[in-house]
């Protein structure tokens, strides 16, 4: 019985395909199979951001070898855990206990996708990083491949969003208050083989449904019911019939009519998400004016990554504003907020809340990143036009 009985629902949620059950997840056999992904995960859990993420692989380098420092010191030697030094958690402080012994492992340094459209270098290690649930099931090694759809999990204060990576991601990807569910199109066992994650009794429930396949001859394959699931997931229809449902249960995939057309579109979509590094930059006007108080100081202009909606202008910082953004861009929201807004936040200067990085290792500035930035936002100013040119057609076909 779920208890619904604040926020009724009168729609046909349950009976569409579940994208994940926990039955279908611990079954050894096909029989148990009733979802379309086999296996699912939380982002991973760090418990210590500060530390073990960062702009810069060599300040990452440099923050974790005093990590591994400390952590060895206080496992030699038993002695009290001196909190002030680096972030225990219960976790780390079992593995002290148990006398697991690490050592600095520059290999460990990889990219993680921390937010949408942000990454960061990150140290990937069992042991440091809090929880890492399914990761050695999605990205076993250094040089796995894999493709994830991210959303928002239920029971979550935040808006319902959806995005895609093609690497590690943090559980917080869909905001800090809110835990993010992982769908990776690959799963790897214990010899590191790869196999679909499409589960086979999905295969069939599509095939059964979309007999005739593209061109009449070609069938559904488990990589365009990836696909599809990506493009039904940003469908406005989709979202707002199914608002409630989602705030509180796992997604559930309709059949829509054009099963190709919403493929190709998630598909699309998702070749954007990942992509957004790559694509061509939008064509916005920079307005750079001397901050003249600031030079003769000798110092960097005062950073100012902030958005003027009705302006159609992104104020960099003190010297530098970007002009000509279409209004429509900020239509592409990941929760509650809209993609260029995601840059600007997680780009801005913060004081380190960690005492020990506050003190040595607080050397982010903004100003060594602004190229950069700039570049960024402009790229992602293009996907998120694309974004919202796609979204567009959905709500204008049979479903």
């Amino acid at each position: 019985m779920k208890q619904n009985w604040i926020d009724l629902t009168n729609n046909d949620f349950d009976s569409l395909l579940p994208c994940i059950d926990k039955n279908t997840k611990a079954g050894k056999n096909q029989r148990s199979e009733r979802a379309v992904f086999k296996l699912f995960s939380r982002g991973v859990a760090t418990q210590r951001d500060e530390w073990v993420y960062d702009f810069s692989a060599e300040e990452l380098e440099r923050k974790m070898r005093f990590f591994v420092d400390s952590y060895e010191r206080a496992r030699r030697e038993k002695s009290r855990l001196d909190a002030a030094s680096i972030k225990w958690d219960r976790e780390l402080e079992k593995y002290r206990a148990r006398g697991v012994e690490k050592a600095f492992d520059k290999k460990a340094i990889v990219t993680s996708t921390y937010r949408p459209f942000f990454k960061q270098f990150f140290y990937y290690d069992r042991h440091f990083n809090g929880m890492v649930y399914q990761w050695s099931s999605i990205l076993p090694h250094r040089d796995s491949k894999n493709r994830l759809i991210l959303y928002t999990q239920p029971g979550s204060q935040k808006p319902f969003m959806v995005g895609a990576v093609a690497g590690v991601c943090d559980l917080h990807f869909v905001g800090a208050a809110a835990g993010t569910e992982c769908l990776p199109f690959y799963r790897y066992d214990d010899s590191g083989h790869s196999v679909e994650n499409i589960t086979d009794w999905a295969l069939d429930q599509f095939r059964k449904r979309y007999k005739v396949g593209r061109g009449k001859t070609n069938s559904v394959t488990k990589e365009a019911i990836f696909h599809y699931v990506y493009g039904v997931l940003h469908d406005p229809a989709y979202r707002e019939k199914y608002a409630i449902n989602l705030k509180r249960e796992f997604p559930r995939i309709p059949f829509y009519k054009d099963f190709w057309q919403w493929s190709d579109w998630g598909k699309e979509l998702m070749d954007l998400h990942i992509g957004y590094e790559s694509v061509t930059p939008a064509k916005l006007k920079r307005i750079d004016v001397p901050d003249d108080k600031a030079r003769k100081a000798d110092l960097s202009p005062k950073c100012l990554l902030k958005s003027d909606k009705d302006g159609g202008r992104i104020l960099i910082d003190s010297e530098t504003t970007l002009t000509g953004i279409p209004p429509e861009v900020w239509d592409y929201r990941l929760g509650n907020r809209s993609a260029l807004e995601w840059i600007l936040d997680q780009y801005k200067e913060k004081k380190p809340k960690d005492p020990t990085i506050r003190e040595k290792f607080n050397t982010y500035r903004f100003a060594d990143y602004k190229e950069k930035v700039i570049d960024l936002l402009m790229r992602v100013t293009t996907v998120s036009l694309r974004t919202v040119a796609i979204t567009n057609l959905m709500k204008n076909v049979g479903r």
